[in-house]
């Protein structure tokens, strides 16, 4: 049976991405910072970043990614400077179904 929802309600598939910092990520990401928010914020802008943060506690970053499949969204991650210079240590990827308007759909 198909799940009915109110009109102008979709769920959207989009990969749910955490990844985990380093010991010393206070101290690794300070140089590359303002890199990785640009390109953050330029992924978001284009549509390909839902939302993407950091947990309060330095544990890791949290993002949520329209990708057609694991491997992209993951390369999103692998792509990014906190990653390359070792500020994230390991991520994994979960579809996530999120709760959206239609009309702020992509393509809508």
């Amino acid at each position: 049976m198909a799940a009915e929802f109110p009109d102008g309600i979709a769920i959207e598939t989009v990969w749910a991405i955490e990844a985990a910092y380093s010991a010393d990520a206070a101290t690794r990401r300070q140089p590359v910072r303002d890199e990785h928010v640009a390109r953050a914020a330029e992924l978001r802008r284009a549509g390909t970043i839902v939302e993407v943060g950091a947990f309060l506690d330095m544990s890791g970053s949290f993002l949520l990614v329209r990708a057609a499949g694991e491997e992209e969204a993951l390369a999103i991650v692998r792509d990014d400077v906190y990653f390359r210079t070792g500020v994230w240590t390991g991520f994994r990827a979960r579809p996530f179904g999120r709760v959206a308007r239609r009309d702020e759909l992509p393509g809508a």
